[in-house]
């Protein structure tokens, strides 16, 4: 027996970024706890990352390629492959497709656990570029893309998106968000329970918008019951009273405005009287909240899933921002900032830019806008199954299971089975992946380093932390799969070593290129041999560090961060809390916030229309919603047996007076119905949903026939995105509306 060594490592499972200490005894981890010295987490962990060997050590996990031979709903169609074999498939099967249809038969999904993965973000763009399609589909427009067009619109880029600098804040409201479950969400904050409570130990006040009583709400000095898919109105009716009374104040942003004079008048239909009846929030309420969050002497405004998964999903993040910027609170300590993450761009030296747009080209069937150079994941059916010269014929998908996490899945189900070709890089044979014609499984997240691009960017605070390799992987990293599968659908005949070598040379010849980088100017040749890293996407990120706002810029800065410079700094660099960027950080084409572009115009239009609209103005009827469990994250941690063991968590939450007006019992089945389905699911009856709502959480459903996860498939659950609506969505962002579902509910007839 060797000695017990320890080994520390960000955990990849969801946003918070937390610090893990791993014990490992003969090649095996033996132990997982929260890293106590980790500058960010400083000790917190969650179930899902105290069990983040036993994802590795899964006899379920795929380890070797999968071919399907005969029907996706036949667990015996499948073969174990090598890789050689499963390479030559591909070529021999999807490449003479391409070549009959054009790459415009082509797709690519993008599923969530990618962007926990920064060897997948990295080498993403290389597989749309091989796929030659414009056709790109993500788990974005079931989760957050109204952030994104908000941020752009506003700030001139969809990735300047605020944070709610919650360490220093002395008043926080949050809506349509729960992170005591979710650990949060566009807002990077290990340990969500201890922050709130520093909050309330310094006396700061936290205020929770939800349907539901939530862990959260539990916390909050005040809990509004807000009626489902209706925050916009809430935050339009805030708005109204801070610009009529007190009014406007713009801090240090005075001056860096455009459209506030006229933001008095484009809002002012929302009263709190006008809206109050449609959300359920009386009028005097909000007139307190918004005194309230003007009058603090700091305040943050976070909104979450809860307001993005609805139909005014952007109108409602675009007022989160606003209505921090009126109360003097955005890009303000204690307010809504924005991070400066050590991979990212230095600050500049003045605002400006080229503005940012959506809809530069749209979907063939639907005629949905582009964003963020993708379509809204709702319109992939249609494009499979609608007859035309470029009907989607194959698909690559990258993690995820759209199966279950996209709406009116059962649709989407059946238009993979329609496709003349699939590939999955994927773990597990799950709901989605049982369609397709080759799996090739990527590394386990031991089996791989570690750096999270994607979160630094959302971070509370600034920090950065890098992740060697824990295990050695038999067989290729996710980033040769991607560059191999590249190389057969280009024909290049290039190995994945020089395909990958091919893109490194790309990226330091454009940082080179660039005027305002610290070694501009200099030879590709010079700067390749000096980057540090096991793999081309540790060297891409070496790169991005050093030319970033803390890296050492090639010897400009010594001293400064680097990949070496965080193996040293085995607990992380704390790089300090957020600090005020605007306005240099603005990209619009006027260098100012740009608070009324045309389309939040004609959006205010919409949202005023429903002032009157029967659908908004009733309140009869049950609204669907869903919700998050600390152990669950998504569908893809749902063959972890210690994440599932215990009571089900998949039922159907009712509030007791409307269960009693359905004869409905606690344990008993429900059949639950919405305009695109049904499902039935077991009642638990609670007052912690508001009266007219009902909930059931995301990500289940599991066992369909044909996949390979057996301990989901044993806590199968139900698939909520049966009931959910594919033509229901955000248009000016394309995200599907997973919240407030119509839908009505009644106890299972006895036969």
């Amino acid at each position: 027996m060797t000695d017990d060594l320890s080994h520390f490592r960000t955990c990849p499972l969801c946003e918070a970024t937390c610090g893990l200490e791993l014990t490992v005894r003969d090649d095996a981890v033996v132990r997982i706890r929260g890293d106590r010295d980790d500058v960010f987490s400083k000790g917190f962990i969650c179930p899902k990352g105290s069990v983040l060997h036993r994802l590795h050590e899964d006899p379920d996990r795929l380890r070797k390629p999968q071919i399907r031979r005969g029907d996706p709903d036949d667990g015996d169609a499948w073969d174990e492959v090598e890789w050689d074999e499963a390479f030559a498939h591909i070529e021999d099967r999807l490449v003479p497709l391409l070549e009959t249809h054009g790459s415009t038969s082509g797709a690519l999904y993008l599923g969530n656990p990618g962007v926990h993965n920064h060897a997948a973000l990295v080498t993403a763009p290389l597989l749309m570029h091989a796929l030659g399609t414009r056709s790109l589909y993500t788990a974005s427009t079931v989760d957050q893309m109204p952030k994104h067009v908000s941020s752009g619109f506003l700030f001139g880029s969809p990735n300047t998106i605020p944070v709610p600098d919650i360490d220093r804040t002395d008043f926080l409201v949050m809506l349509g968000a729960n992170p005591l479950e979710s650990n949060g969400s566009l807002a990077t904050a290990p340990d969500f329970p201890g922050r709130l409570a520093a909050l309330k130990e310094r006396g700061g006040r936290l205020v929770v918008v939800d349907p539901m009583r939530t862990k959260t709400a539990d916390l909050a000095d005040q809990h509004l019951a807000i009626r489902p898919g209706t925050d916009a109105h809430l935050l339009l009716a805030l708005l109204h009273v801070v610009l009529t009374d007190p009014g406007p104040d713009l801090g240090h942003l005075d001056g860096h405005v455009s459209g506030i004079d006229e933001l008095s008048a484009a809002v002012a239909p929302f009263s709190p009287e006008a809206m109050g009846p449609l959300c359920g929030i009386d009028a005097g309420t909000i007139r307190g909240l918004a005194a309230d969050i003007a009058t603090a002497r700091s305040a943050a405004v976070y909104g979450r899933i809860g307001t993005h998964t609805v139909p005014f999903g952007t109108l409602a993040s675009w007022a989160v921002d606003v209505l921090a910027l009126v109360t003097g609170n955005l890009d303000s300590p204690g307010g809504n900032m924005f991070p400066l993450p050590a991979h990212g761009a230095p600050e500049s030296a003045a605002p400006g830019g080229r503005g940012w747009v959506t809809g530069r080209w749209h979907s063939r069937v639907d005629g949905y806008p582009e964003v963020k150079s993708e379509f809204p994941v709702v319109a992939l059916a249609d494009e499979i199954t609608t007859p035309g010269d470029d009907r989607t014929r194959v698909l690559v998908t990258v993690g995820g299971n759209p199966a279950r996490s996209t709406p009116n899945s059962e649709r989407l189900e059946a238009a993979l089975a329609e496709l003349d070709f699939m590939v999955s890089i994927d773990l597990y044979r799950n709901e989605t992946t049982r369609f397709a014609d080759v799996i090739l499984p990527p590394p386990s997240p031991l089996e791989r380093s570690h750096y999270d691009a994607a979160f630094y960017g959302l971070a509370v605070r600034n920090v950065a932390n890098f992740s060697d390799t824990l295990f050695d992987v038999d067989g290729p990293s996710e980033e040769q799969i991607v560059a191999r599968l590249a190389s057969v659908l280009t024909a290049s005949g290039a190995s994945a070593a020089e395909t990958l070598a091919f893109v490194l040379e790309m990226e330091v010849a454009k940082e080179v290129a660039r005027a305002t980088s610290p070694i501009a100017g200099r030879e590709p040749a010079e700067i390749l041999p000096l980057l540090s890293g096991e793999t081309v996407p540790d060297k891409i990120i070496d790169l991005r560090l050093r030319v970033g706002p803390y890296g050492d810029g090639f010897g400009a800065h010594p001293g400064g961060v680097s990949i070496a410079a965080l193996r040293r700094a085995e607990h992380g660099i704390d790089f300090g809390p957020l600090a005020p960027r605007l306005p240099n950080a603005l990209r619009t084409a006027s260098g100012t916030v740009e608070l009324l572009v045309d389309p939040i115009v004609a959006d205010l239009g919409r949202l005023e229309a429903t002032l009157t609209e029967p659908e908004w103005t009733r309140s009869d009827g049950l609204r669907l919603i869903g919700r998050r469990t600390l152990r669950s994250n998504n569908s893809w941690m749902h063959n972890v047996r210690q994440l599932v063991k215990g009571k089900p968590r998949c039922t159907l939450q009712i509030h007791p007076d409307d269960a009693a007006r359905r004869d409905l019992t606690d344990g008993a089945d429900a059949v639950v119905t919405s305009r695109v389905g049904h499902l039935t699911a077991a009642v638990e009856i609670t007052d912690r949903v508001a009266r007219g709502v009902v909930s059931l959480p995301h990500g289940w459903g599991h066992g369909a026939p044909g996949s390979a996860m057996p301990v989901a498939a044993a806590h199968a659950g139900v698939n909520a995105n049966t009931l959910t609506d594919h033509t229901a969505i955000d248009p000016l962002s394309g995200n599907a509306v997973l919240n407030g579902v119509p839908v009505e509910v009644a106890a299972l007839a006895m036969s």
